[in-house]
């Protein structure tokens, strides 16, 4: 029988990245295309029917779909040098909780299926949890679709390149009808787990979170040909951009944001940019994302001004709090006996799904403490012991 851990090893080399460590698998790239390929195998093996939904998620289902479905499950793309358990874990996890489950003779008697989300952690189009977005209806389909890559590849044109119907993509409410539970299992993003000295945790909370790109238009020009006084450089507010978001986001308790990516247009070293665009991660628990934003932008504004420079900001993703089904957590706390409950700052599909079905999260402890991150780990021990728990609660959900 497969453990989580041995399933992991299958795909280690799978989307290695040289320049940055870790693993870069994005949406409709080679190493994506290369772990789809393998969870299909994989779930074939177990006896499950595998199909590819109109917007790219792959669904495994044991037994014949319908109402009230145990659906579980992750996502297999990764942001750029990411770790090799954010997404992965939750997968194999869930393959290996059905092989543990077929092991001892349990057929499940509702609707049983597990989920592989396209495009969660939005390296390559930019807008997060993009599967789960679009079934739920919570991303415009045509936005979607003019969504770009850094290398202005649209959307459309990976999708349509994939093989996938792409004047199909959108709101499915039918399939969203057919889930009656959702668990996701993942590696915890922080040291929750390492204070709390658990292996264990079940999800209670994730803050509200966004996205916003900056874009600082100026002028092009030569490096050495012009002169100071004569610049009109957008480099300069996009900098001062980044250093006010750090010192804005200590004014509000618990905030975090993020300057993870900024694109000078032409890029050359010798040229002063004619465009700046950097990208905005933002997270405060409560209502208070926006307004914590808005300082910021106010902040862009003025040292755009002060260069001469003209400021577009655009959203790009908003989730508010998610507070995960509080019966299900109930039911988890007392089928698992003593696990601690944790919130994350960390955004996941099943946050997109908890507005619309009972949704929950359960998290393996990470010793590093370090997400998105070649340095991202989990111990063999815990992720068996997370394996476990999630055969454990399926089989009780399913029963």
């Amino acid at each position: 029988m497969n453990s989580t851990t041995g399933l992991l090893g299958e795909i280690a080399d799978v989307g290695r990245d040289a320049k940055r460590g870790g693993y870069s698998r994005h949406a409709f790239d080679a190493p994506e295309h290369d772990l789809r390929t393998w969870f299909v195998e994989r779930a074939q093996r177990l006896g499950l029917d595998v199909e590819t939904d109109r917007n790219g998620n792959l669904w495994a289902w044991w037994g014949a779909p319908g109402p009230d479905a145990v659906v579980t499950g992750s996502h297999l793309d990764s942001v750029p040098g990411g770790g090799a358990f954010d997404g992965p874990l939750g997968v194999t996890s869930a393959l290996a909780a059905v092989e543990a489950l077929q092991a001892k003779g349990f057929r499940p008697a509702k609707p049983f299926a597990v989920v592989v989300f396209a495009e969660e952690e939005g390296g390559r189009f930019g807008v997060p949890c993009l599967g789960s977005r679009l079934m739920t209806g919570t991303i415009d389909a045509d936005r979607a679709r003019a969504l770009r890559d850094p290398d202005g590849v649209t959307f459309w044109e990976a999708a349509a390149k994939s093989g996938l119907d792409v004047d199909r993509i959108g709101a499915e409410p039918e399939r969203l009808g057919l889930i009656g539970r959702f668990l996701e299992l993942h590696v915890e993003q922080g040291r929750g787990l390492i204070d709390l000295g658990s292996a264990v945790a079940i999800g209670s909370t994730v803050i509200a979170h966004g996205r916003w790109r900056f874009s600082f238009s100026g002028q092009g020009n030569h490096a050495g040909a012009t002169l100071i006084a004569d610049r009109v450089d957008p480099m300069l507010p996009a900098a001062e951009t980044v250093v006010a978001v750090r010192r804005l986001a200590t004014t509000r308790a618990d905030a975090r944001a993020t300057v993870g990516r900024l694109v000078p247009t032409p890029g050359g070293t010798n040229v002063i940019a004619s465009t700046v665009d950097l990208w905005l991660d933002a997270r405060v628990p409560g209502p208070v994302t926006p307004e914590l934003v808005e300082d910021i932008s106010q902040a862009a504004r003025t040292a755009a001004e002060a260069e001469g420079c003209s400021l577009t900001v655009t959203r790009e993703s908003y989730s508010d709090d998610v507070v995960f089904d509080e019966k299900l957590r109930r039911d988890l706390g007392e089928w698992l006996g003593e696990v601690p409950e944790l919130p994350t700052g960390a955004g996941h599909d099943a946050a997109i799904l908890a507005g619309f079905v009972p949704a929950g999260m359960l998290y393996v402890r990470n010793p590093t403490g370090i997400s998105h991150s070649p340095e991202e780990f989990a111990e063999a021990a815990d992720v068996e012991a997370g394996a476990r728990a999630l055969a454990e609660v399926l089989e009780r959900l399913a029963a």
